[in-house]
C-alpha cells in the first residue's frame, strides 16, 4: 500500500503558504521524473510537514513538469523542507530526479488571495501508480507591474476568479505573490515575480470558452500577457 498518511490530515486548505514549481526536464526524461515522484517523493515530503497538492504533465511543453505543494506557516515550511533535503529519501532518490532535469529555479511562493481556502476539498489521492488520469486542469498566471501593490493584485484576482467561474469553471484556488523572505535559500524563488495564479477545473465542453476568459481578465496589471497552462494530472496527483 503506497499511501500510508490519511488525506484528512494533510488538507491543503489550511496552508498559508504555496509553491508553484515549473522545472524544464532533459529531453525525454519527463516520464522517469513523474514516475520518480509519484512513488518517492509524495508520502515521503508529507511526512516531512508539508502538502503535496498535485503534480502535472504540460502536454504542449513536453520537457516541462509543474507541481504545486503548500505549508501551513513559512516557520512551517522552513523546517519541513530541511527536514525533506536533509533526510534519507532525498539522499536515496534525488540524484536521480536531478539528473532528469535542466532548470529547477522556476518557483513562485503564493498566498491566498483572500478569506477562502485555497484548494479545500480535494479528493483522496489515488493509491495505484497505475491510476487513471483525472480532469484538466487550468493554471493561469497574470504578470503585475513590481509598483502594483498586495492590494491590487488581491483585486485583481477577485475580477479573474469571477470571469472563471461566469464562463463555467471551478475554481480551485485563487493566489497572489508572497513577498516573504525564502527561509530555504538552498531552494531558490522568484523574488521579483508579482502575480496572481488562479487554478481551475473547467468544464467539459468548455475549455476553449475558459481558457478565453482567463487571457482576457485581469488586462490592468498589463505587464505581458498571462499564461495558460492546460496541466494533465499524474496518476497519483490529489489536485486532479
Amino acid at each position: 500500500m503506497i499511501r500510508t498518511i490519511p488525506d484528512a490530515v494533510l488538507d491543503p486548505a489550511g496552508d498559508t503558504v504555496f509553491e508553484l514549481r515549473r522545472y524544464t526536464l532533459k529531453p525525454g526524461r519527463r516520464e522517469v521524473l513523474v514516475g520518480l515522484f509519484d512513488a518517492e517523493f509524495i508520502e515521503t515530503q508529507e511526512a516531512a510537514g508539508m502538502s503535496v497538492i498535485g503534480q502535472f504533465r504540460d502536454p504542449s511543453q513536453p520537457q516541462h513538469f509543474v507541481w504545486f505543494r503548500g505549508f501551513a506557516d513559512h516557520a512551517l515550511r522552513d523546517a519541513a523542507l530541511q527536514r525533506f533535503y536533509g533526510g534519507p529519501a532525498w539522499a536515496e532518490h534525488g540524484p536521480a530526479a536531478n539528473a532528469t532535469m535542466i532548470d529547477s529555479d522556476d518557483v513562485l511562493m503564493l498566498k491566498p488571495a483572500g478569506a477562502e481556502f485555497a484548494f479545500a476539498g480535494l479528493p483522496a489521492r489515488p493509491g495505484d501508480v497505475l491510476a487513471q488520469a483525472g480532469s484538466t486542469i487550468l493554471v493561469a498566471t497574470h504578470h503585475a507591474a513590481a509598483d502594483i501593490a498586495e492590494e491590487g493584485l488581491r483585486w485583481a484576482a477577485s475580477d479573474i476568479a469571477e470571469a472563471a467561474r461566469a464562463a463555467g469553471a471551478v475554481v480551485l484556488a485563487s493566489l497572489v505573490s508572497d513577498h516573504s523572505p525564502n527561509g530555504f535559500p538552498r531552494l531558490p524563488v522568484r523574488t521579483n515575480a508579482n502575480v496572481v495564479v488562479t487554478v481551475v477545473r473547467p468544464r467539459a465542453g468548455e475549455m476553449q470558452a475558459i481558457s478565453a476568459a482567463l487571457a482576457e481578465a485581469g488586462p490592468d496589471l498589463g505587464v505581458r500577457p498571462p499564461e495558460i497552462a492546460t496541466l494533465e494530472p499524474t496518476a497519483r496527483s490529489r489536485l486532479r
